[in-house]
This record gives C-alpha cells, sequence and structure tokens, in this order.
C-alpha cells in the first residue's frame, strides 16, 4: 500500500465536502456544551452507522496489518497484530459526531487507550502533535493533548466484533470529543510533531482542529 497521502483524490465525496465548506453548510450558530446537551448543534441521532470514505476500502488482513510509529518519540516502533494485541486491552462506550451533522450514541469499543498507547512509544518533550496517516492515503491531524484525551481509544473491535473494513478495520482511531473525521479509518502510521500541520481534509476547508460542540466544521469557524 502506499504511504504517501492522496491528497489530489477527486472524488464526488470530496467535491461535495469542499463544497460544504465553501458555503459554510449545517453550521447552525447554536452554543451547545457537552457537560449540557449530549447532541452538539446541528446533529441529528441515527441508529445505523453510515459509511464515508474516500472512495476506496483497502483490504489489510491481520497478518499485513503494520502500524508505525515515528517523529518524536524515544520508542520509535512499528507494532504487528500480536505486538498490538500485547498492549493493555480498555472497553470503553462512547458517542461519535460526524461532520456531516449525523451522530450515533453508546458505541461499545474494545482496544488500547492512546494514554496507554503513548506509555508504550514514550513522546520526547517537544512533540505537540501527531499526524495520522491510513493505509487508503489519508491523513489527519491532531494536538496531543486531544490525542491523549481520556475516551481516545485505537480500536480493534465494535459491539463485540471485530471492526468491519468499512469501518476502518482492522484498526482505527476514536477521538469522541472531535468530529469523526479526526478519528482516522485504517490506521497505518502516527507521527509525532513538533507543531501542528493539516492533513487531508484540513487542507480542504476544514478546521484544524473539529470541536462539535463549537461547530468546528470549517476552516473559518
Amino acid at each position: 500500500m502506499a504511504d504517501e497521502p492522496i491528497q489530489t483524490e477527486d472524488t464526488k465525496l470530496t467535491r461535495t465536502k469542499r463544497k460544504w465548506a465553501d458555503e459554510g453548510r449545517f453550521l447552525t450558530g447554536r452554543i451547545s456544551r457537552p457537560e449540557a446537551d449530549r447532541l452538539p448543534p446541528g446533529q441529528h441521532l441515527v441508529r445505523n452507522w453510515p459509511v464515508l470514505d474516500l472512495g476506496q476500502q483497502p483490504q489489510i488482513s491481520k497478518a499485513q496489518w503494520r502500524l508505525d510509529v515515528r517523529g518524536l518519540v524515544n520508542k520509535p516502533a512499528t507494532f504487528d497484530w500480536d505486538a498490538f494485541l500485547s498492549l493493555p486491552q480498555t472497553q470503553m462506550r462512547s458517542d461519535i459526531h460526524c461532520v456531516t451533522t449525523w451522530s450515533r450514541y453508546d458505541n461499545d469499543w474494545s482496544g488500547v487507550t492512546t494514554r496507554d498507547f503513548l506509555d508504550a512509544v514514550d513522546p520526547q518533550p517537544e512533540a505537540a502533535a501527531v499526524m495520522l496517516t491510513s493505509y487508503d492515503g489519508y491523513t489527519t491531524n491532531l494536538l496531543l493533548s486531544d490525542f491523549a484525551a481520556e475516551d481516545a481509544i485505537i480500536v480493534h473491535s465494535w459491539q463485540g466484533e471485530p471492526l468491519a473494513e468499512e469501518h476502518g478495520g482492522p484498526v482505527r482511531l476514536v477521538v469522541p470529543h472531535l468530529y469523526f473525521w479526526k478519528s482516522a479509518k485504517w490506521l497505518h502510521r502516527i507521527e509525532f510533531l513538533d507543531a501542528d500541520r493539516a492533513g487531508f481534509w484540513e487542507k480542504n476547508g476544514y478546521h484544524m482542529r473539529g470541536d462539535p460542540w463549537a461547530e468546528e466544521r470549517y476552516s473559518d469557524d
């Protein structure tokens, strides 16, 4: 699989979402906070789990899967499946919120919390952000403080079953307090950086952080 991000992929989805960013689509102007309102402004609940991607779903077996950790860490590593499962395993329940306005409550995940993962790779003091790269070349950025949130988790299972390919299996990130485009599917590489740097959607009009309760959908929000 190609390791370089596919920044020029021009699919119907990317064209539509760039248009939404240009128009400020879905913005309500209403202020909400998670401690006061479980559903962020502009969102609606769904019972299913909609599938959105860049037009391709890489088929990565557990035997093929690797997670490369590079950059500002004291313990750079490449995790295979067995090494990943040897890390502390946690079960966690959280909601997810997509920038395209759907939210889904009470998702049960199994995997490695990002805090346990950080203990294993030992970021250097200069590390301030991470860049996530997927097996399809997708990239997205996170401040290290967001990546290390208490409920952030690198998952391999959902609702007690292995994470389906269409939802990012075998392994994806889940960061519940940010819009779901920040929770990279088909996770392949985590690079620790000394400064925040834009990923795929962030270069195409979307917010650098993506807080649903502040409606940080687009770059000007």
